[in-house]
């Protein structure tokens, strides 16, 4: 008889002896039902970490999933991980998605409660995970891919680029040419335009061994000049702008407006906007010297359309008849129709993840077109026959069609036609006449789009002013790998500056292999319906990406730390397996240092047991680590069709595989089994939602599977 039943056998006595004092004890007794009696086993187990016997195997972990809030709040599943469970995983809170924000900023204060509360209940952390494919700000990622957009000042340029534009260099001065400043015809920003190429020479680096020197340029010594260029190196590079006619011709300068100003700024693969203003003139002209001679054998492209100096307090050459176009100050947009809502976004979600936008919901398509709308007012009525161009960047969450036109008071418009709406951001530029002379206002029409609409940068101006010209630069494949290496170097050193001093392992690499190739990575290309959350590392920086992060893991984390690969369906498709195992080895040939593989396990009870041995096998002769990741197992049926046969052979197959690990897999290359699902799956759940995967009810009351778990760790881990 075990202690629960001893107790309860002590508590009935005292009972019936109470009770003999007063009345006659009845003459017949009531069988306990099966049920009850099943149930009062299953509860006799202790706690399923009591099982594991830690002087003969120290290192072995027992954990468990669950969310951070759970954890961090002391919930009912807290309590239950930490009396049955040695390590947690987070199933979403410490990956890309929840942590990178709009902005590319990484949101933390969480990550680190949520250790804070781990390191007082004495429980460890499993790092879950650096670079996967899913759960990702994706739209952060891509808006770093998406296309720059340049629009030049609205007013006239003070600097003479003829000599550029004609190759003659007609007025400028090449005082320090070092390996060459030519011209390059299709080598600026967009597509064919020029740019300046200007190479460094192998001498001594210098400010001025590579030097270019501009026009004379007259100023009025009582206003602000803006300089504006666009600049780019093949190799990081390093340059300044300094001149002649300023008080202090070589000034410290905000180039970029981070903020700091500095001597020079740097340069890489990737257009790069240096802008700044002077007011410091000395006399009424100035030259401005393009000084880039500070690194040896860099080549340096300096765009020629979008290199400007101008009069900030001059007279605009055009004019955007939508003030604050850019939403950075608000919107001046009015709006209407059925339950619709618009306003501004937070900034980071405008145009390439940049400032804000406008947005407009419609939660449903509309029996009309005009049914939703938003309107701008113009301060006068536009001109008659004068033909007006609209530009604007838009999203949506949805693919679907908006409409703009120029509105009267009585409604009467001049449509541009329907404008298709995709979920990326696209530039949009359209053209329609104004027929008389009361349109007064530019309307959106939303009636046919259900879901959300991004606008950003609305400009709209007649096709009779000069000045103010878009310029669309899209990403080289050079830059893209450049910007995607960055991404993932900023968001692993940010996450693992703030774990490493708690936790000592984790999954580097998530699901890299393809199901339908499966000695081949996974990749997003070719395809046109990808998740919001999903995004492809490896369609950037190549079939090395895991190289690199497991690489960032080991430089940024702790040199012990144990780093792992892992995926699915591993025991279903053996040859995934053997091409994780072969990506693995491809990892370590580059200089990146795997020490464990994780096999997740989401099976069923009709999964193939020979399989599962000889995946465990395939997995063993590596010599790494091998841990279960995330093992659950449903019963193929939901949770109102389960019946007790389906739950006796759930708690079989958890007992087979565990003790197929302990057989298979080497006691120094066991590191532990995950239960990613404890309780069984709500029907609200994304994950199996309604089926009994747990090993405990979504109640909290054990299974039977319990008991086999239990059962399990007692015939191999004591």
């Amino acid at each position: 008889m075990n202690n629960l039943h001893k107790i309860a056998a002590v508590v009935t006595m005292l009972m019936v002896m109470t009770a003999c004092n007063k009345y006659k004890t009845p003459g017949f007794t009531v069988e306990k039902p099966e049920s009850i009696a099943v149930q009062e086993d299953i509860n006799a187990y202790p706690e399923l970490k009591s099982y594991i016997n830690k002087a003969m195997y120290p290192d072995f972990r027992l954990g468990v999933a669950l969310g951070l809030q759970e954890y961090v709040d002391k919930t009912v599943k807290y309590r239950l991980a930490n009396r049955n469970f040695d390590e947690i995983v987070l199933g979403y809170e410490m990956k890309h998605g929840a942590v990178v924000q709009a902005d590319g900023s990484l949101a933390l204060d969480k990550v680190k409660t949520l250790l804070q509360t781990a390191r007082e209940a004495n429980m460890a952390v499993y790092g879950h995970t650096l670079a996967w494919n899913y759960n990702q700000n994706a739209s952060y990622l891509k808006g770093l891919l998406a296309p720059m957009i340049v629009t030049s000042p609205a007013y006239v340029n003070d600097l003479n680029l003829a000599g550029l534009k004609d190759k003659t260099f007609a007025g400028w001065t090449l005082s320090a040419s070092g390996a060459g400043i030519t011209v390059s015809d299709a080598d600026g920003m967009g597509t064919g335009n020029k740019a300046i190429k200007l190479v460094t020479g192998n001498g001594t680096p210098s400010a001025e061994a590579l030097q270019l020197i501009t026009p004379l340029i007259n100023v009025n010594k009582a206003h602000k000049y803006e300089i504006v260029m666009y600049i780019k190196s093949d190799i990081p590079g390093e340059g300044r702008i300094a001149f002649e006619g300023l008080n202090n011709n070589t000034p410290q300068v905000d180039w970029t407006k981070s903020g700091t100003a500095t001597a020079t700024f740097t340069t890489g693969v990737s257009w790069k906007e240096i802008r700044f203003q002077v007011n410091d003139f000395s006399g009424n002209s100035i030259k401005l010297h393009f000084d880039l001679g500070y690194k040896a054998g860099v080549t340096y492209y300096v765009d020629i359309n979008n290199l400007y100096v101008y009069d900030t307090q001059g007279t605009p050459v055009v004019s955007n008849l939508v003030t604050g176009g850019d939403f950075e100050s608000g919107s001046g947009w009015g709006g209407w129709g059925g339950s619709s809502t618009r306003g501004i976004t937070a900034d980071g979600m405008g145009v390439g993840n940049k400032g804000k936008a406008f947005y407009v919901t419609n939660p449903t398509k509309s029996a009309n077109y005009w049914d939703v709308q938003t309107s701008y007012s113009f301060a006068t009525a536009l001109n008659n026959g004068e033909t007006y161009e609209l530009s604007f960047w838009v999203k949506g969450t949805a693919a679907g069609i908006i409409r703009p036109e120029l509105q009267s008071a009585s409604y009467a418009s001049n449509g541009f036609g329907q404008v298709a709406v995709s979920t990326e951001w696209q530039l949009v530029t359209i053209a329609t006449t104004a027929t008389t002379a009361d349109r007064i206002r530019l309307i959106f029409s939303y009636g046919e789009f259900a879901g959300t609409v991004y606008i950003d940068d609305v400009v709209l101006r007649s096709t009779k002013a000069s000045g103010g010209s878009t310029t669309v630069v899209e990403k080289t494949a050079v830059e893209k790998t450049a910007i995607i290496n960055g991404a993932l170097d900023k968001w692993m050193s940010g996450m693992l500056s703030v774990s490493k001093t708690y936790v000592k392992a984790w999954d580097v690499v998530n699901e890299p292999m393809d199901d339908g190739n499966p000695y081949e990575l996974k990749t997003g290309a070719g395809r046109a319906n990808m998740a919001s959350d999903e995004f492809y590392w490896q369609d950037y920086l190549g079939k090395d990406y895991g190289v690199l992060a497991f690489k960032m893991a080991r430089q940024y984390g702790n040199a012990s730390d144990l780093l792992f690969i892992n995926d699915y369906n591993l025991e279903y498709s053996l040859d995934k397996c053997r091409g994780l195992i072969a990506y693995t080895s491809y990892i370590e040939s580059k200089g990146g240092k795997v020490d464990g593989i994780g096999t997740q396990m989401h099976i069923n009870i009709t999964a193939d047991k020979q399989k599962i041995e000889d995946m465990f096998r395939l997995l063993a002769a590596t010599g790494k680590l091998i841990k279960i990741s995330e093992l659950d197992i449903g019963v193929g049926v939901k949770t109102t069709a389960a019946t007790a046969a389906h739950y006796k052979a759930q708690a079989e197959m958890y007992k087979y595989v565990i003790d197929k690990y302990f057989e298979i897999i080497p006691a120094k290359q066991r590191y532990g089994i995950t239960i990613w699902s404890p309780l069984d799956s709500p029907v609200n759940s994304n994950w199996r939602p309604g089926e009994p995967i747990g090993i405990w009810t979504e109640t909290y009351v054990r299974k039977v599977a319990y008991t086999a778990v239990a059962e399990a760790l007692k015939a191999n881990a004591r």
